[in-house]
């Protein structure tokens, strides 16, 4: 057994590693004193290289991982054990991957691994027991939605005191596999009904999407923004903060943990200087997309932060050198040609996302990005809070759309509303 001290994001672990009997190791990340061994809030995480170090958004592994430090971390006292040799429920990392070519062909995750000849399940926690009972624990508060692993723990002759479910916001690419799990596995839904917090902190957005049917050539478009009664989204002045409230502001960061890609103007970049992570759900944050013509955004913008993956899109206007200082500094700039008058070309730019493989798009403004969006009928879904407050004169969500005739206006079909707070928020494809 090894032991050493493991300085993390979430605080300093102190990081144990036993050798098991089947060659795997197994490395116990340890906060605070274990006592008595009672009660120890404990995470028994299994290796996914591509959730943990990755970060694919296929699966809620990686979420889950960090999720676990930062609770345990949180309460001062836990274990997180991370149980190597388990990747792909146990079947490996190669065939992990043969079954998600599976997937993609239409099998869930249960009937991928059965079409291969493999077990849904061939995980076993006796090893993962045996280390925590070498660290004296006796009894354990498992952080976790699976009821097998709840079974082999208590099969293994560690008790189990209490299963606290680990939620998760759901992301369009792995809310397929989490229902399967759900549905053929018994597995906690993690984020609990769509828009209820039936488990503190997470929400399941996903439901607000809608189809996520795109044409090949573009990413699926989801519009989302927040107004008042009157149908503005800042003041006279400018002000926006905050129209909505606190429960629709959480929905809103479901549905950024929900997408592969938020895009904003630069114009709010400047008036709001918005981060554009995912902070009020456990998720991950989506691609930060600025449209931004000549480059013009403030050296300290919150968006250029490092705390997810930012892309500049911009046009010959802007400056060679300030697209070389972007890049040193680790933002992705692209250049794509300008529409009328001397904006970022949207369809443009709509076109280099698909073609690097983003999927889900979610635009959330300002009012003169929400307007060409529209304009140029590259919205595939609304979704719109409105918040119980009229400001009269303001900033316009929607501006000038050349509609001549209520006949020929935008409409939504597949509507649903939904009511969070003191806000009423409705969502529907655009037709």
């Amino acid at each position: 057994m090894v032991r050493v001290p493991l300085p993390t994001p979430e605080g300093e672990f102190v990081a144990r590693a036993f050798e098991c009997a089947s060659g795997s190791v197994h490395l116990v990340l340890v906060r605070g004193a274990l006592g008595d061994g009672r009660g120890v809030l404990t995470r028994l995480h299994s290796e996914c290289l591509t959730g943990d170090a990755l970060g694919s958004l296929r699966c809620d592994c990686g979420v889950q991982l960090r999720t676990a430090l930062r609770v345990i971390a949180s309460e001062g006292r836990g274990v997180l054990l991370y149980a190597t040799g388990h990747e792909g429920r146990g079947i490996g990392l190669l065939d992990k991957l043969r079954a998600y070519v599976l997937q993609d062909d239409g099998l869930d995750t249960l009937d991928a691994n059965q079409h291969l000849g493999l077990p849904s399940e061939a995980r076993d926690y006796g090893e993962a027991a045996a280390c925590l009972a070498a660290l004296g624990i006796r009894t354990v508060r498992l952080l976790t939605n699976n009821p097998h692993k709840e079974r082999s723990v208590r099969r293994a002759g560690i008790e189990v005191d209490e299963v606290a479910p680990l939620a998760t916001s759901p992301h369009a690419r792995n809310v397929r596999y989490l229902r399967a799990k759900e549905r053929r596995m018994g597995h906690v839904r993690p984020a609990g009904d769509a828009l209820r917090e039936e488990v503190p902190r997470a929400l399941d957005a996903t439901p607000l999407l809608g189809s996520l049917a795109a044409p090949a050539s573009r990413p699926y478009v989801v519009l989302k923004y927040a107004q008042t009664l009157d149908g503005r989204i800042a003041t006279s002045t400018g002000d926006s903060k905050w129209i909505s409230g606190a429960s629709e502001r959480r929905a809103s960061h479901a549905l950024r943990a929900a997408c592969e890609a938020v895009l904003v103007g630069i114009g709010t970049v400047i008036a709001d200087d918005p981060e554009l992570t995912v902070r009020l759900v456990p998720g991950a944050s989506p691609r930060r997309i600025v449209l931004d013509t000549t480059l013009r955004i403030p050296r300290g913008a919150h968006v250029l932060n490092g705390r997810a993956p930012t892309l500049m899109v911009t046009t010959d206007r802007s400056s060679a050198d300030r697209r070389r200082q972007l890049r040193t500094d680790g933002i992705d700039v692209e250049v794509v040609p300008a529409d009328p008058p001397w904006g970022v070309g949207l369809a443009a730019t709509l076109a280099s996302l698909r073609a690097a493989g983003t999927r889900s798009l979610l635009v959330e403004g300002g009012g003169a990005v929400i307007t060409s969006f529209l304009r140029q009928r590259l919205v595939d879904r609304v979704v719109v809070a409105i918040a119980p407050t009229i400001l009269g004169s303001g900033t316009d969500a929607i501006g000038d759309l050349s509609i001549a005739r209520v006949s020929d206006g935008l409409r939504l079909s597949g509507r649903s509303i939904h009511l969070l707070g003191d806000d009423v928020v409705v969502a529907g494809d655009v037709v």
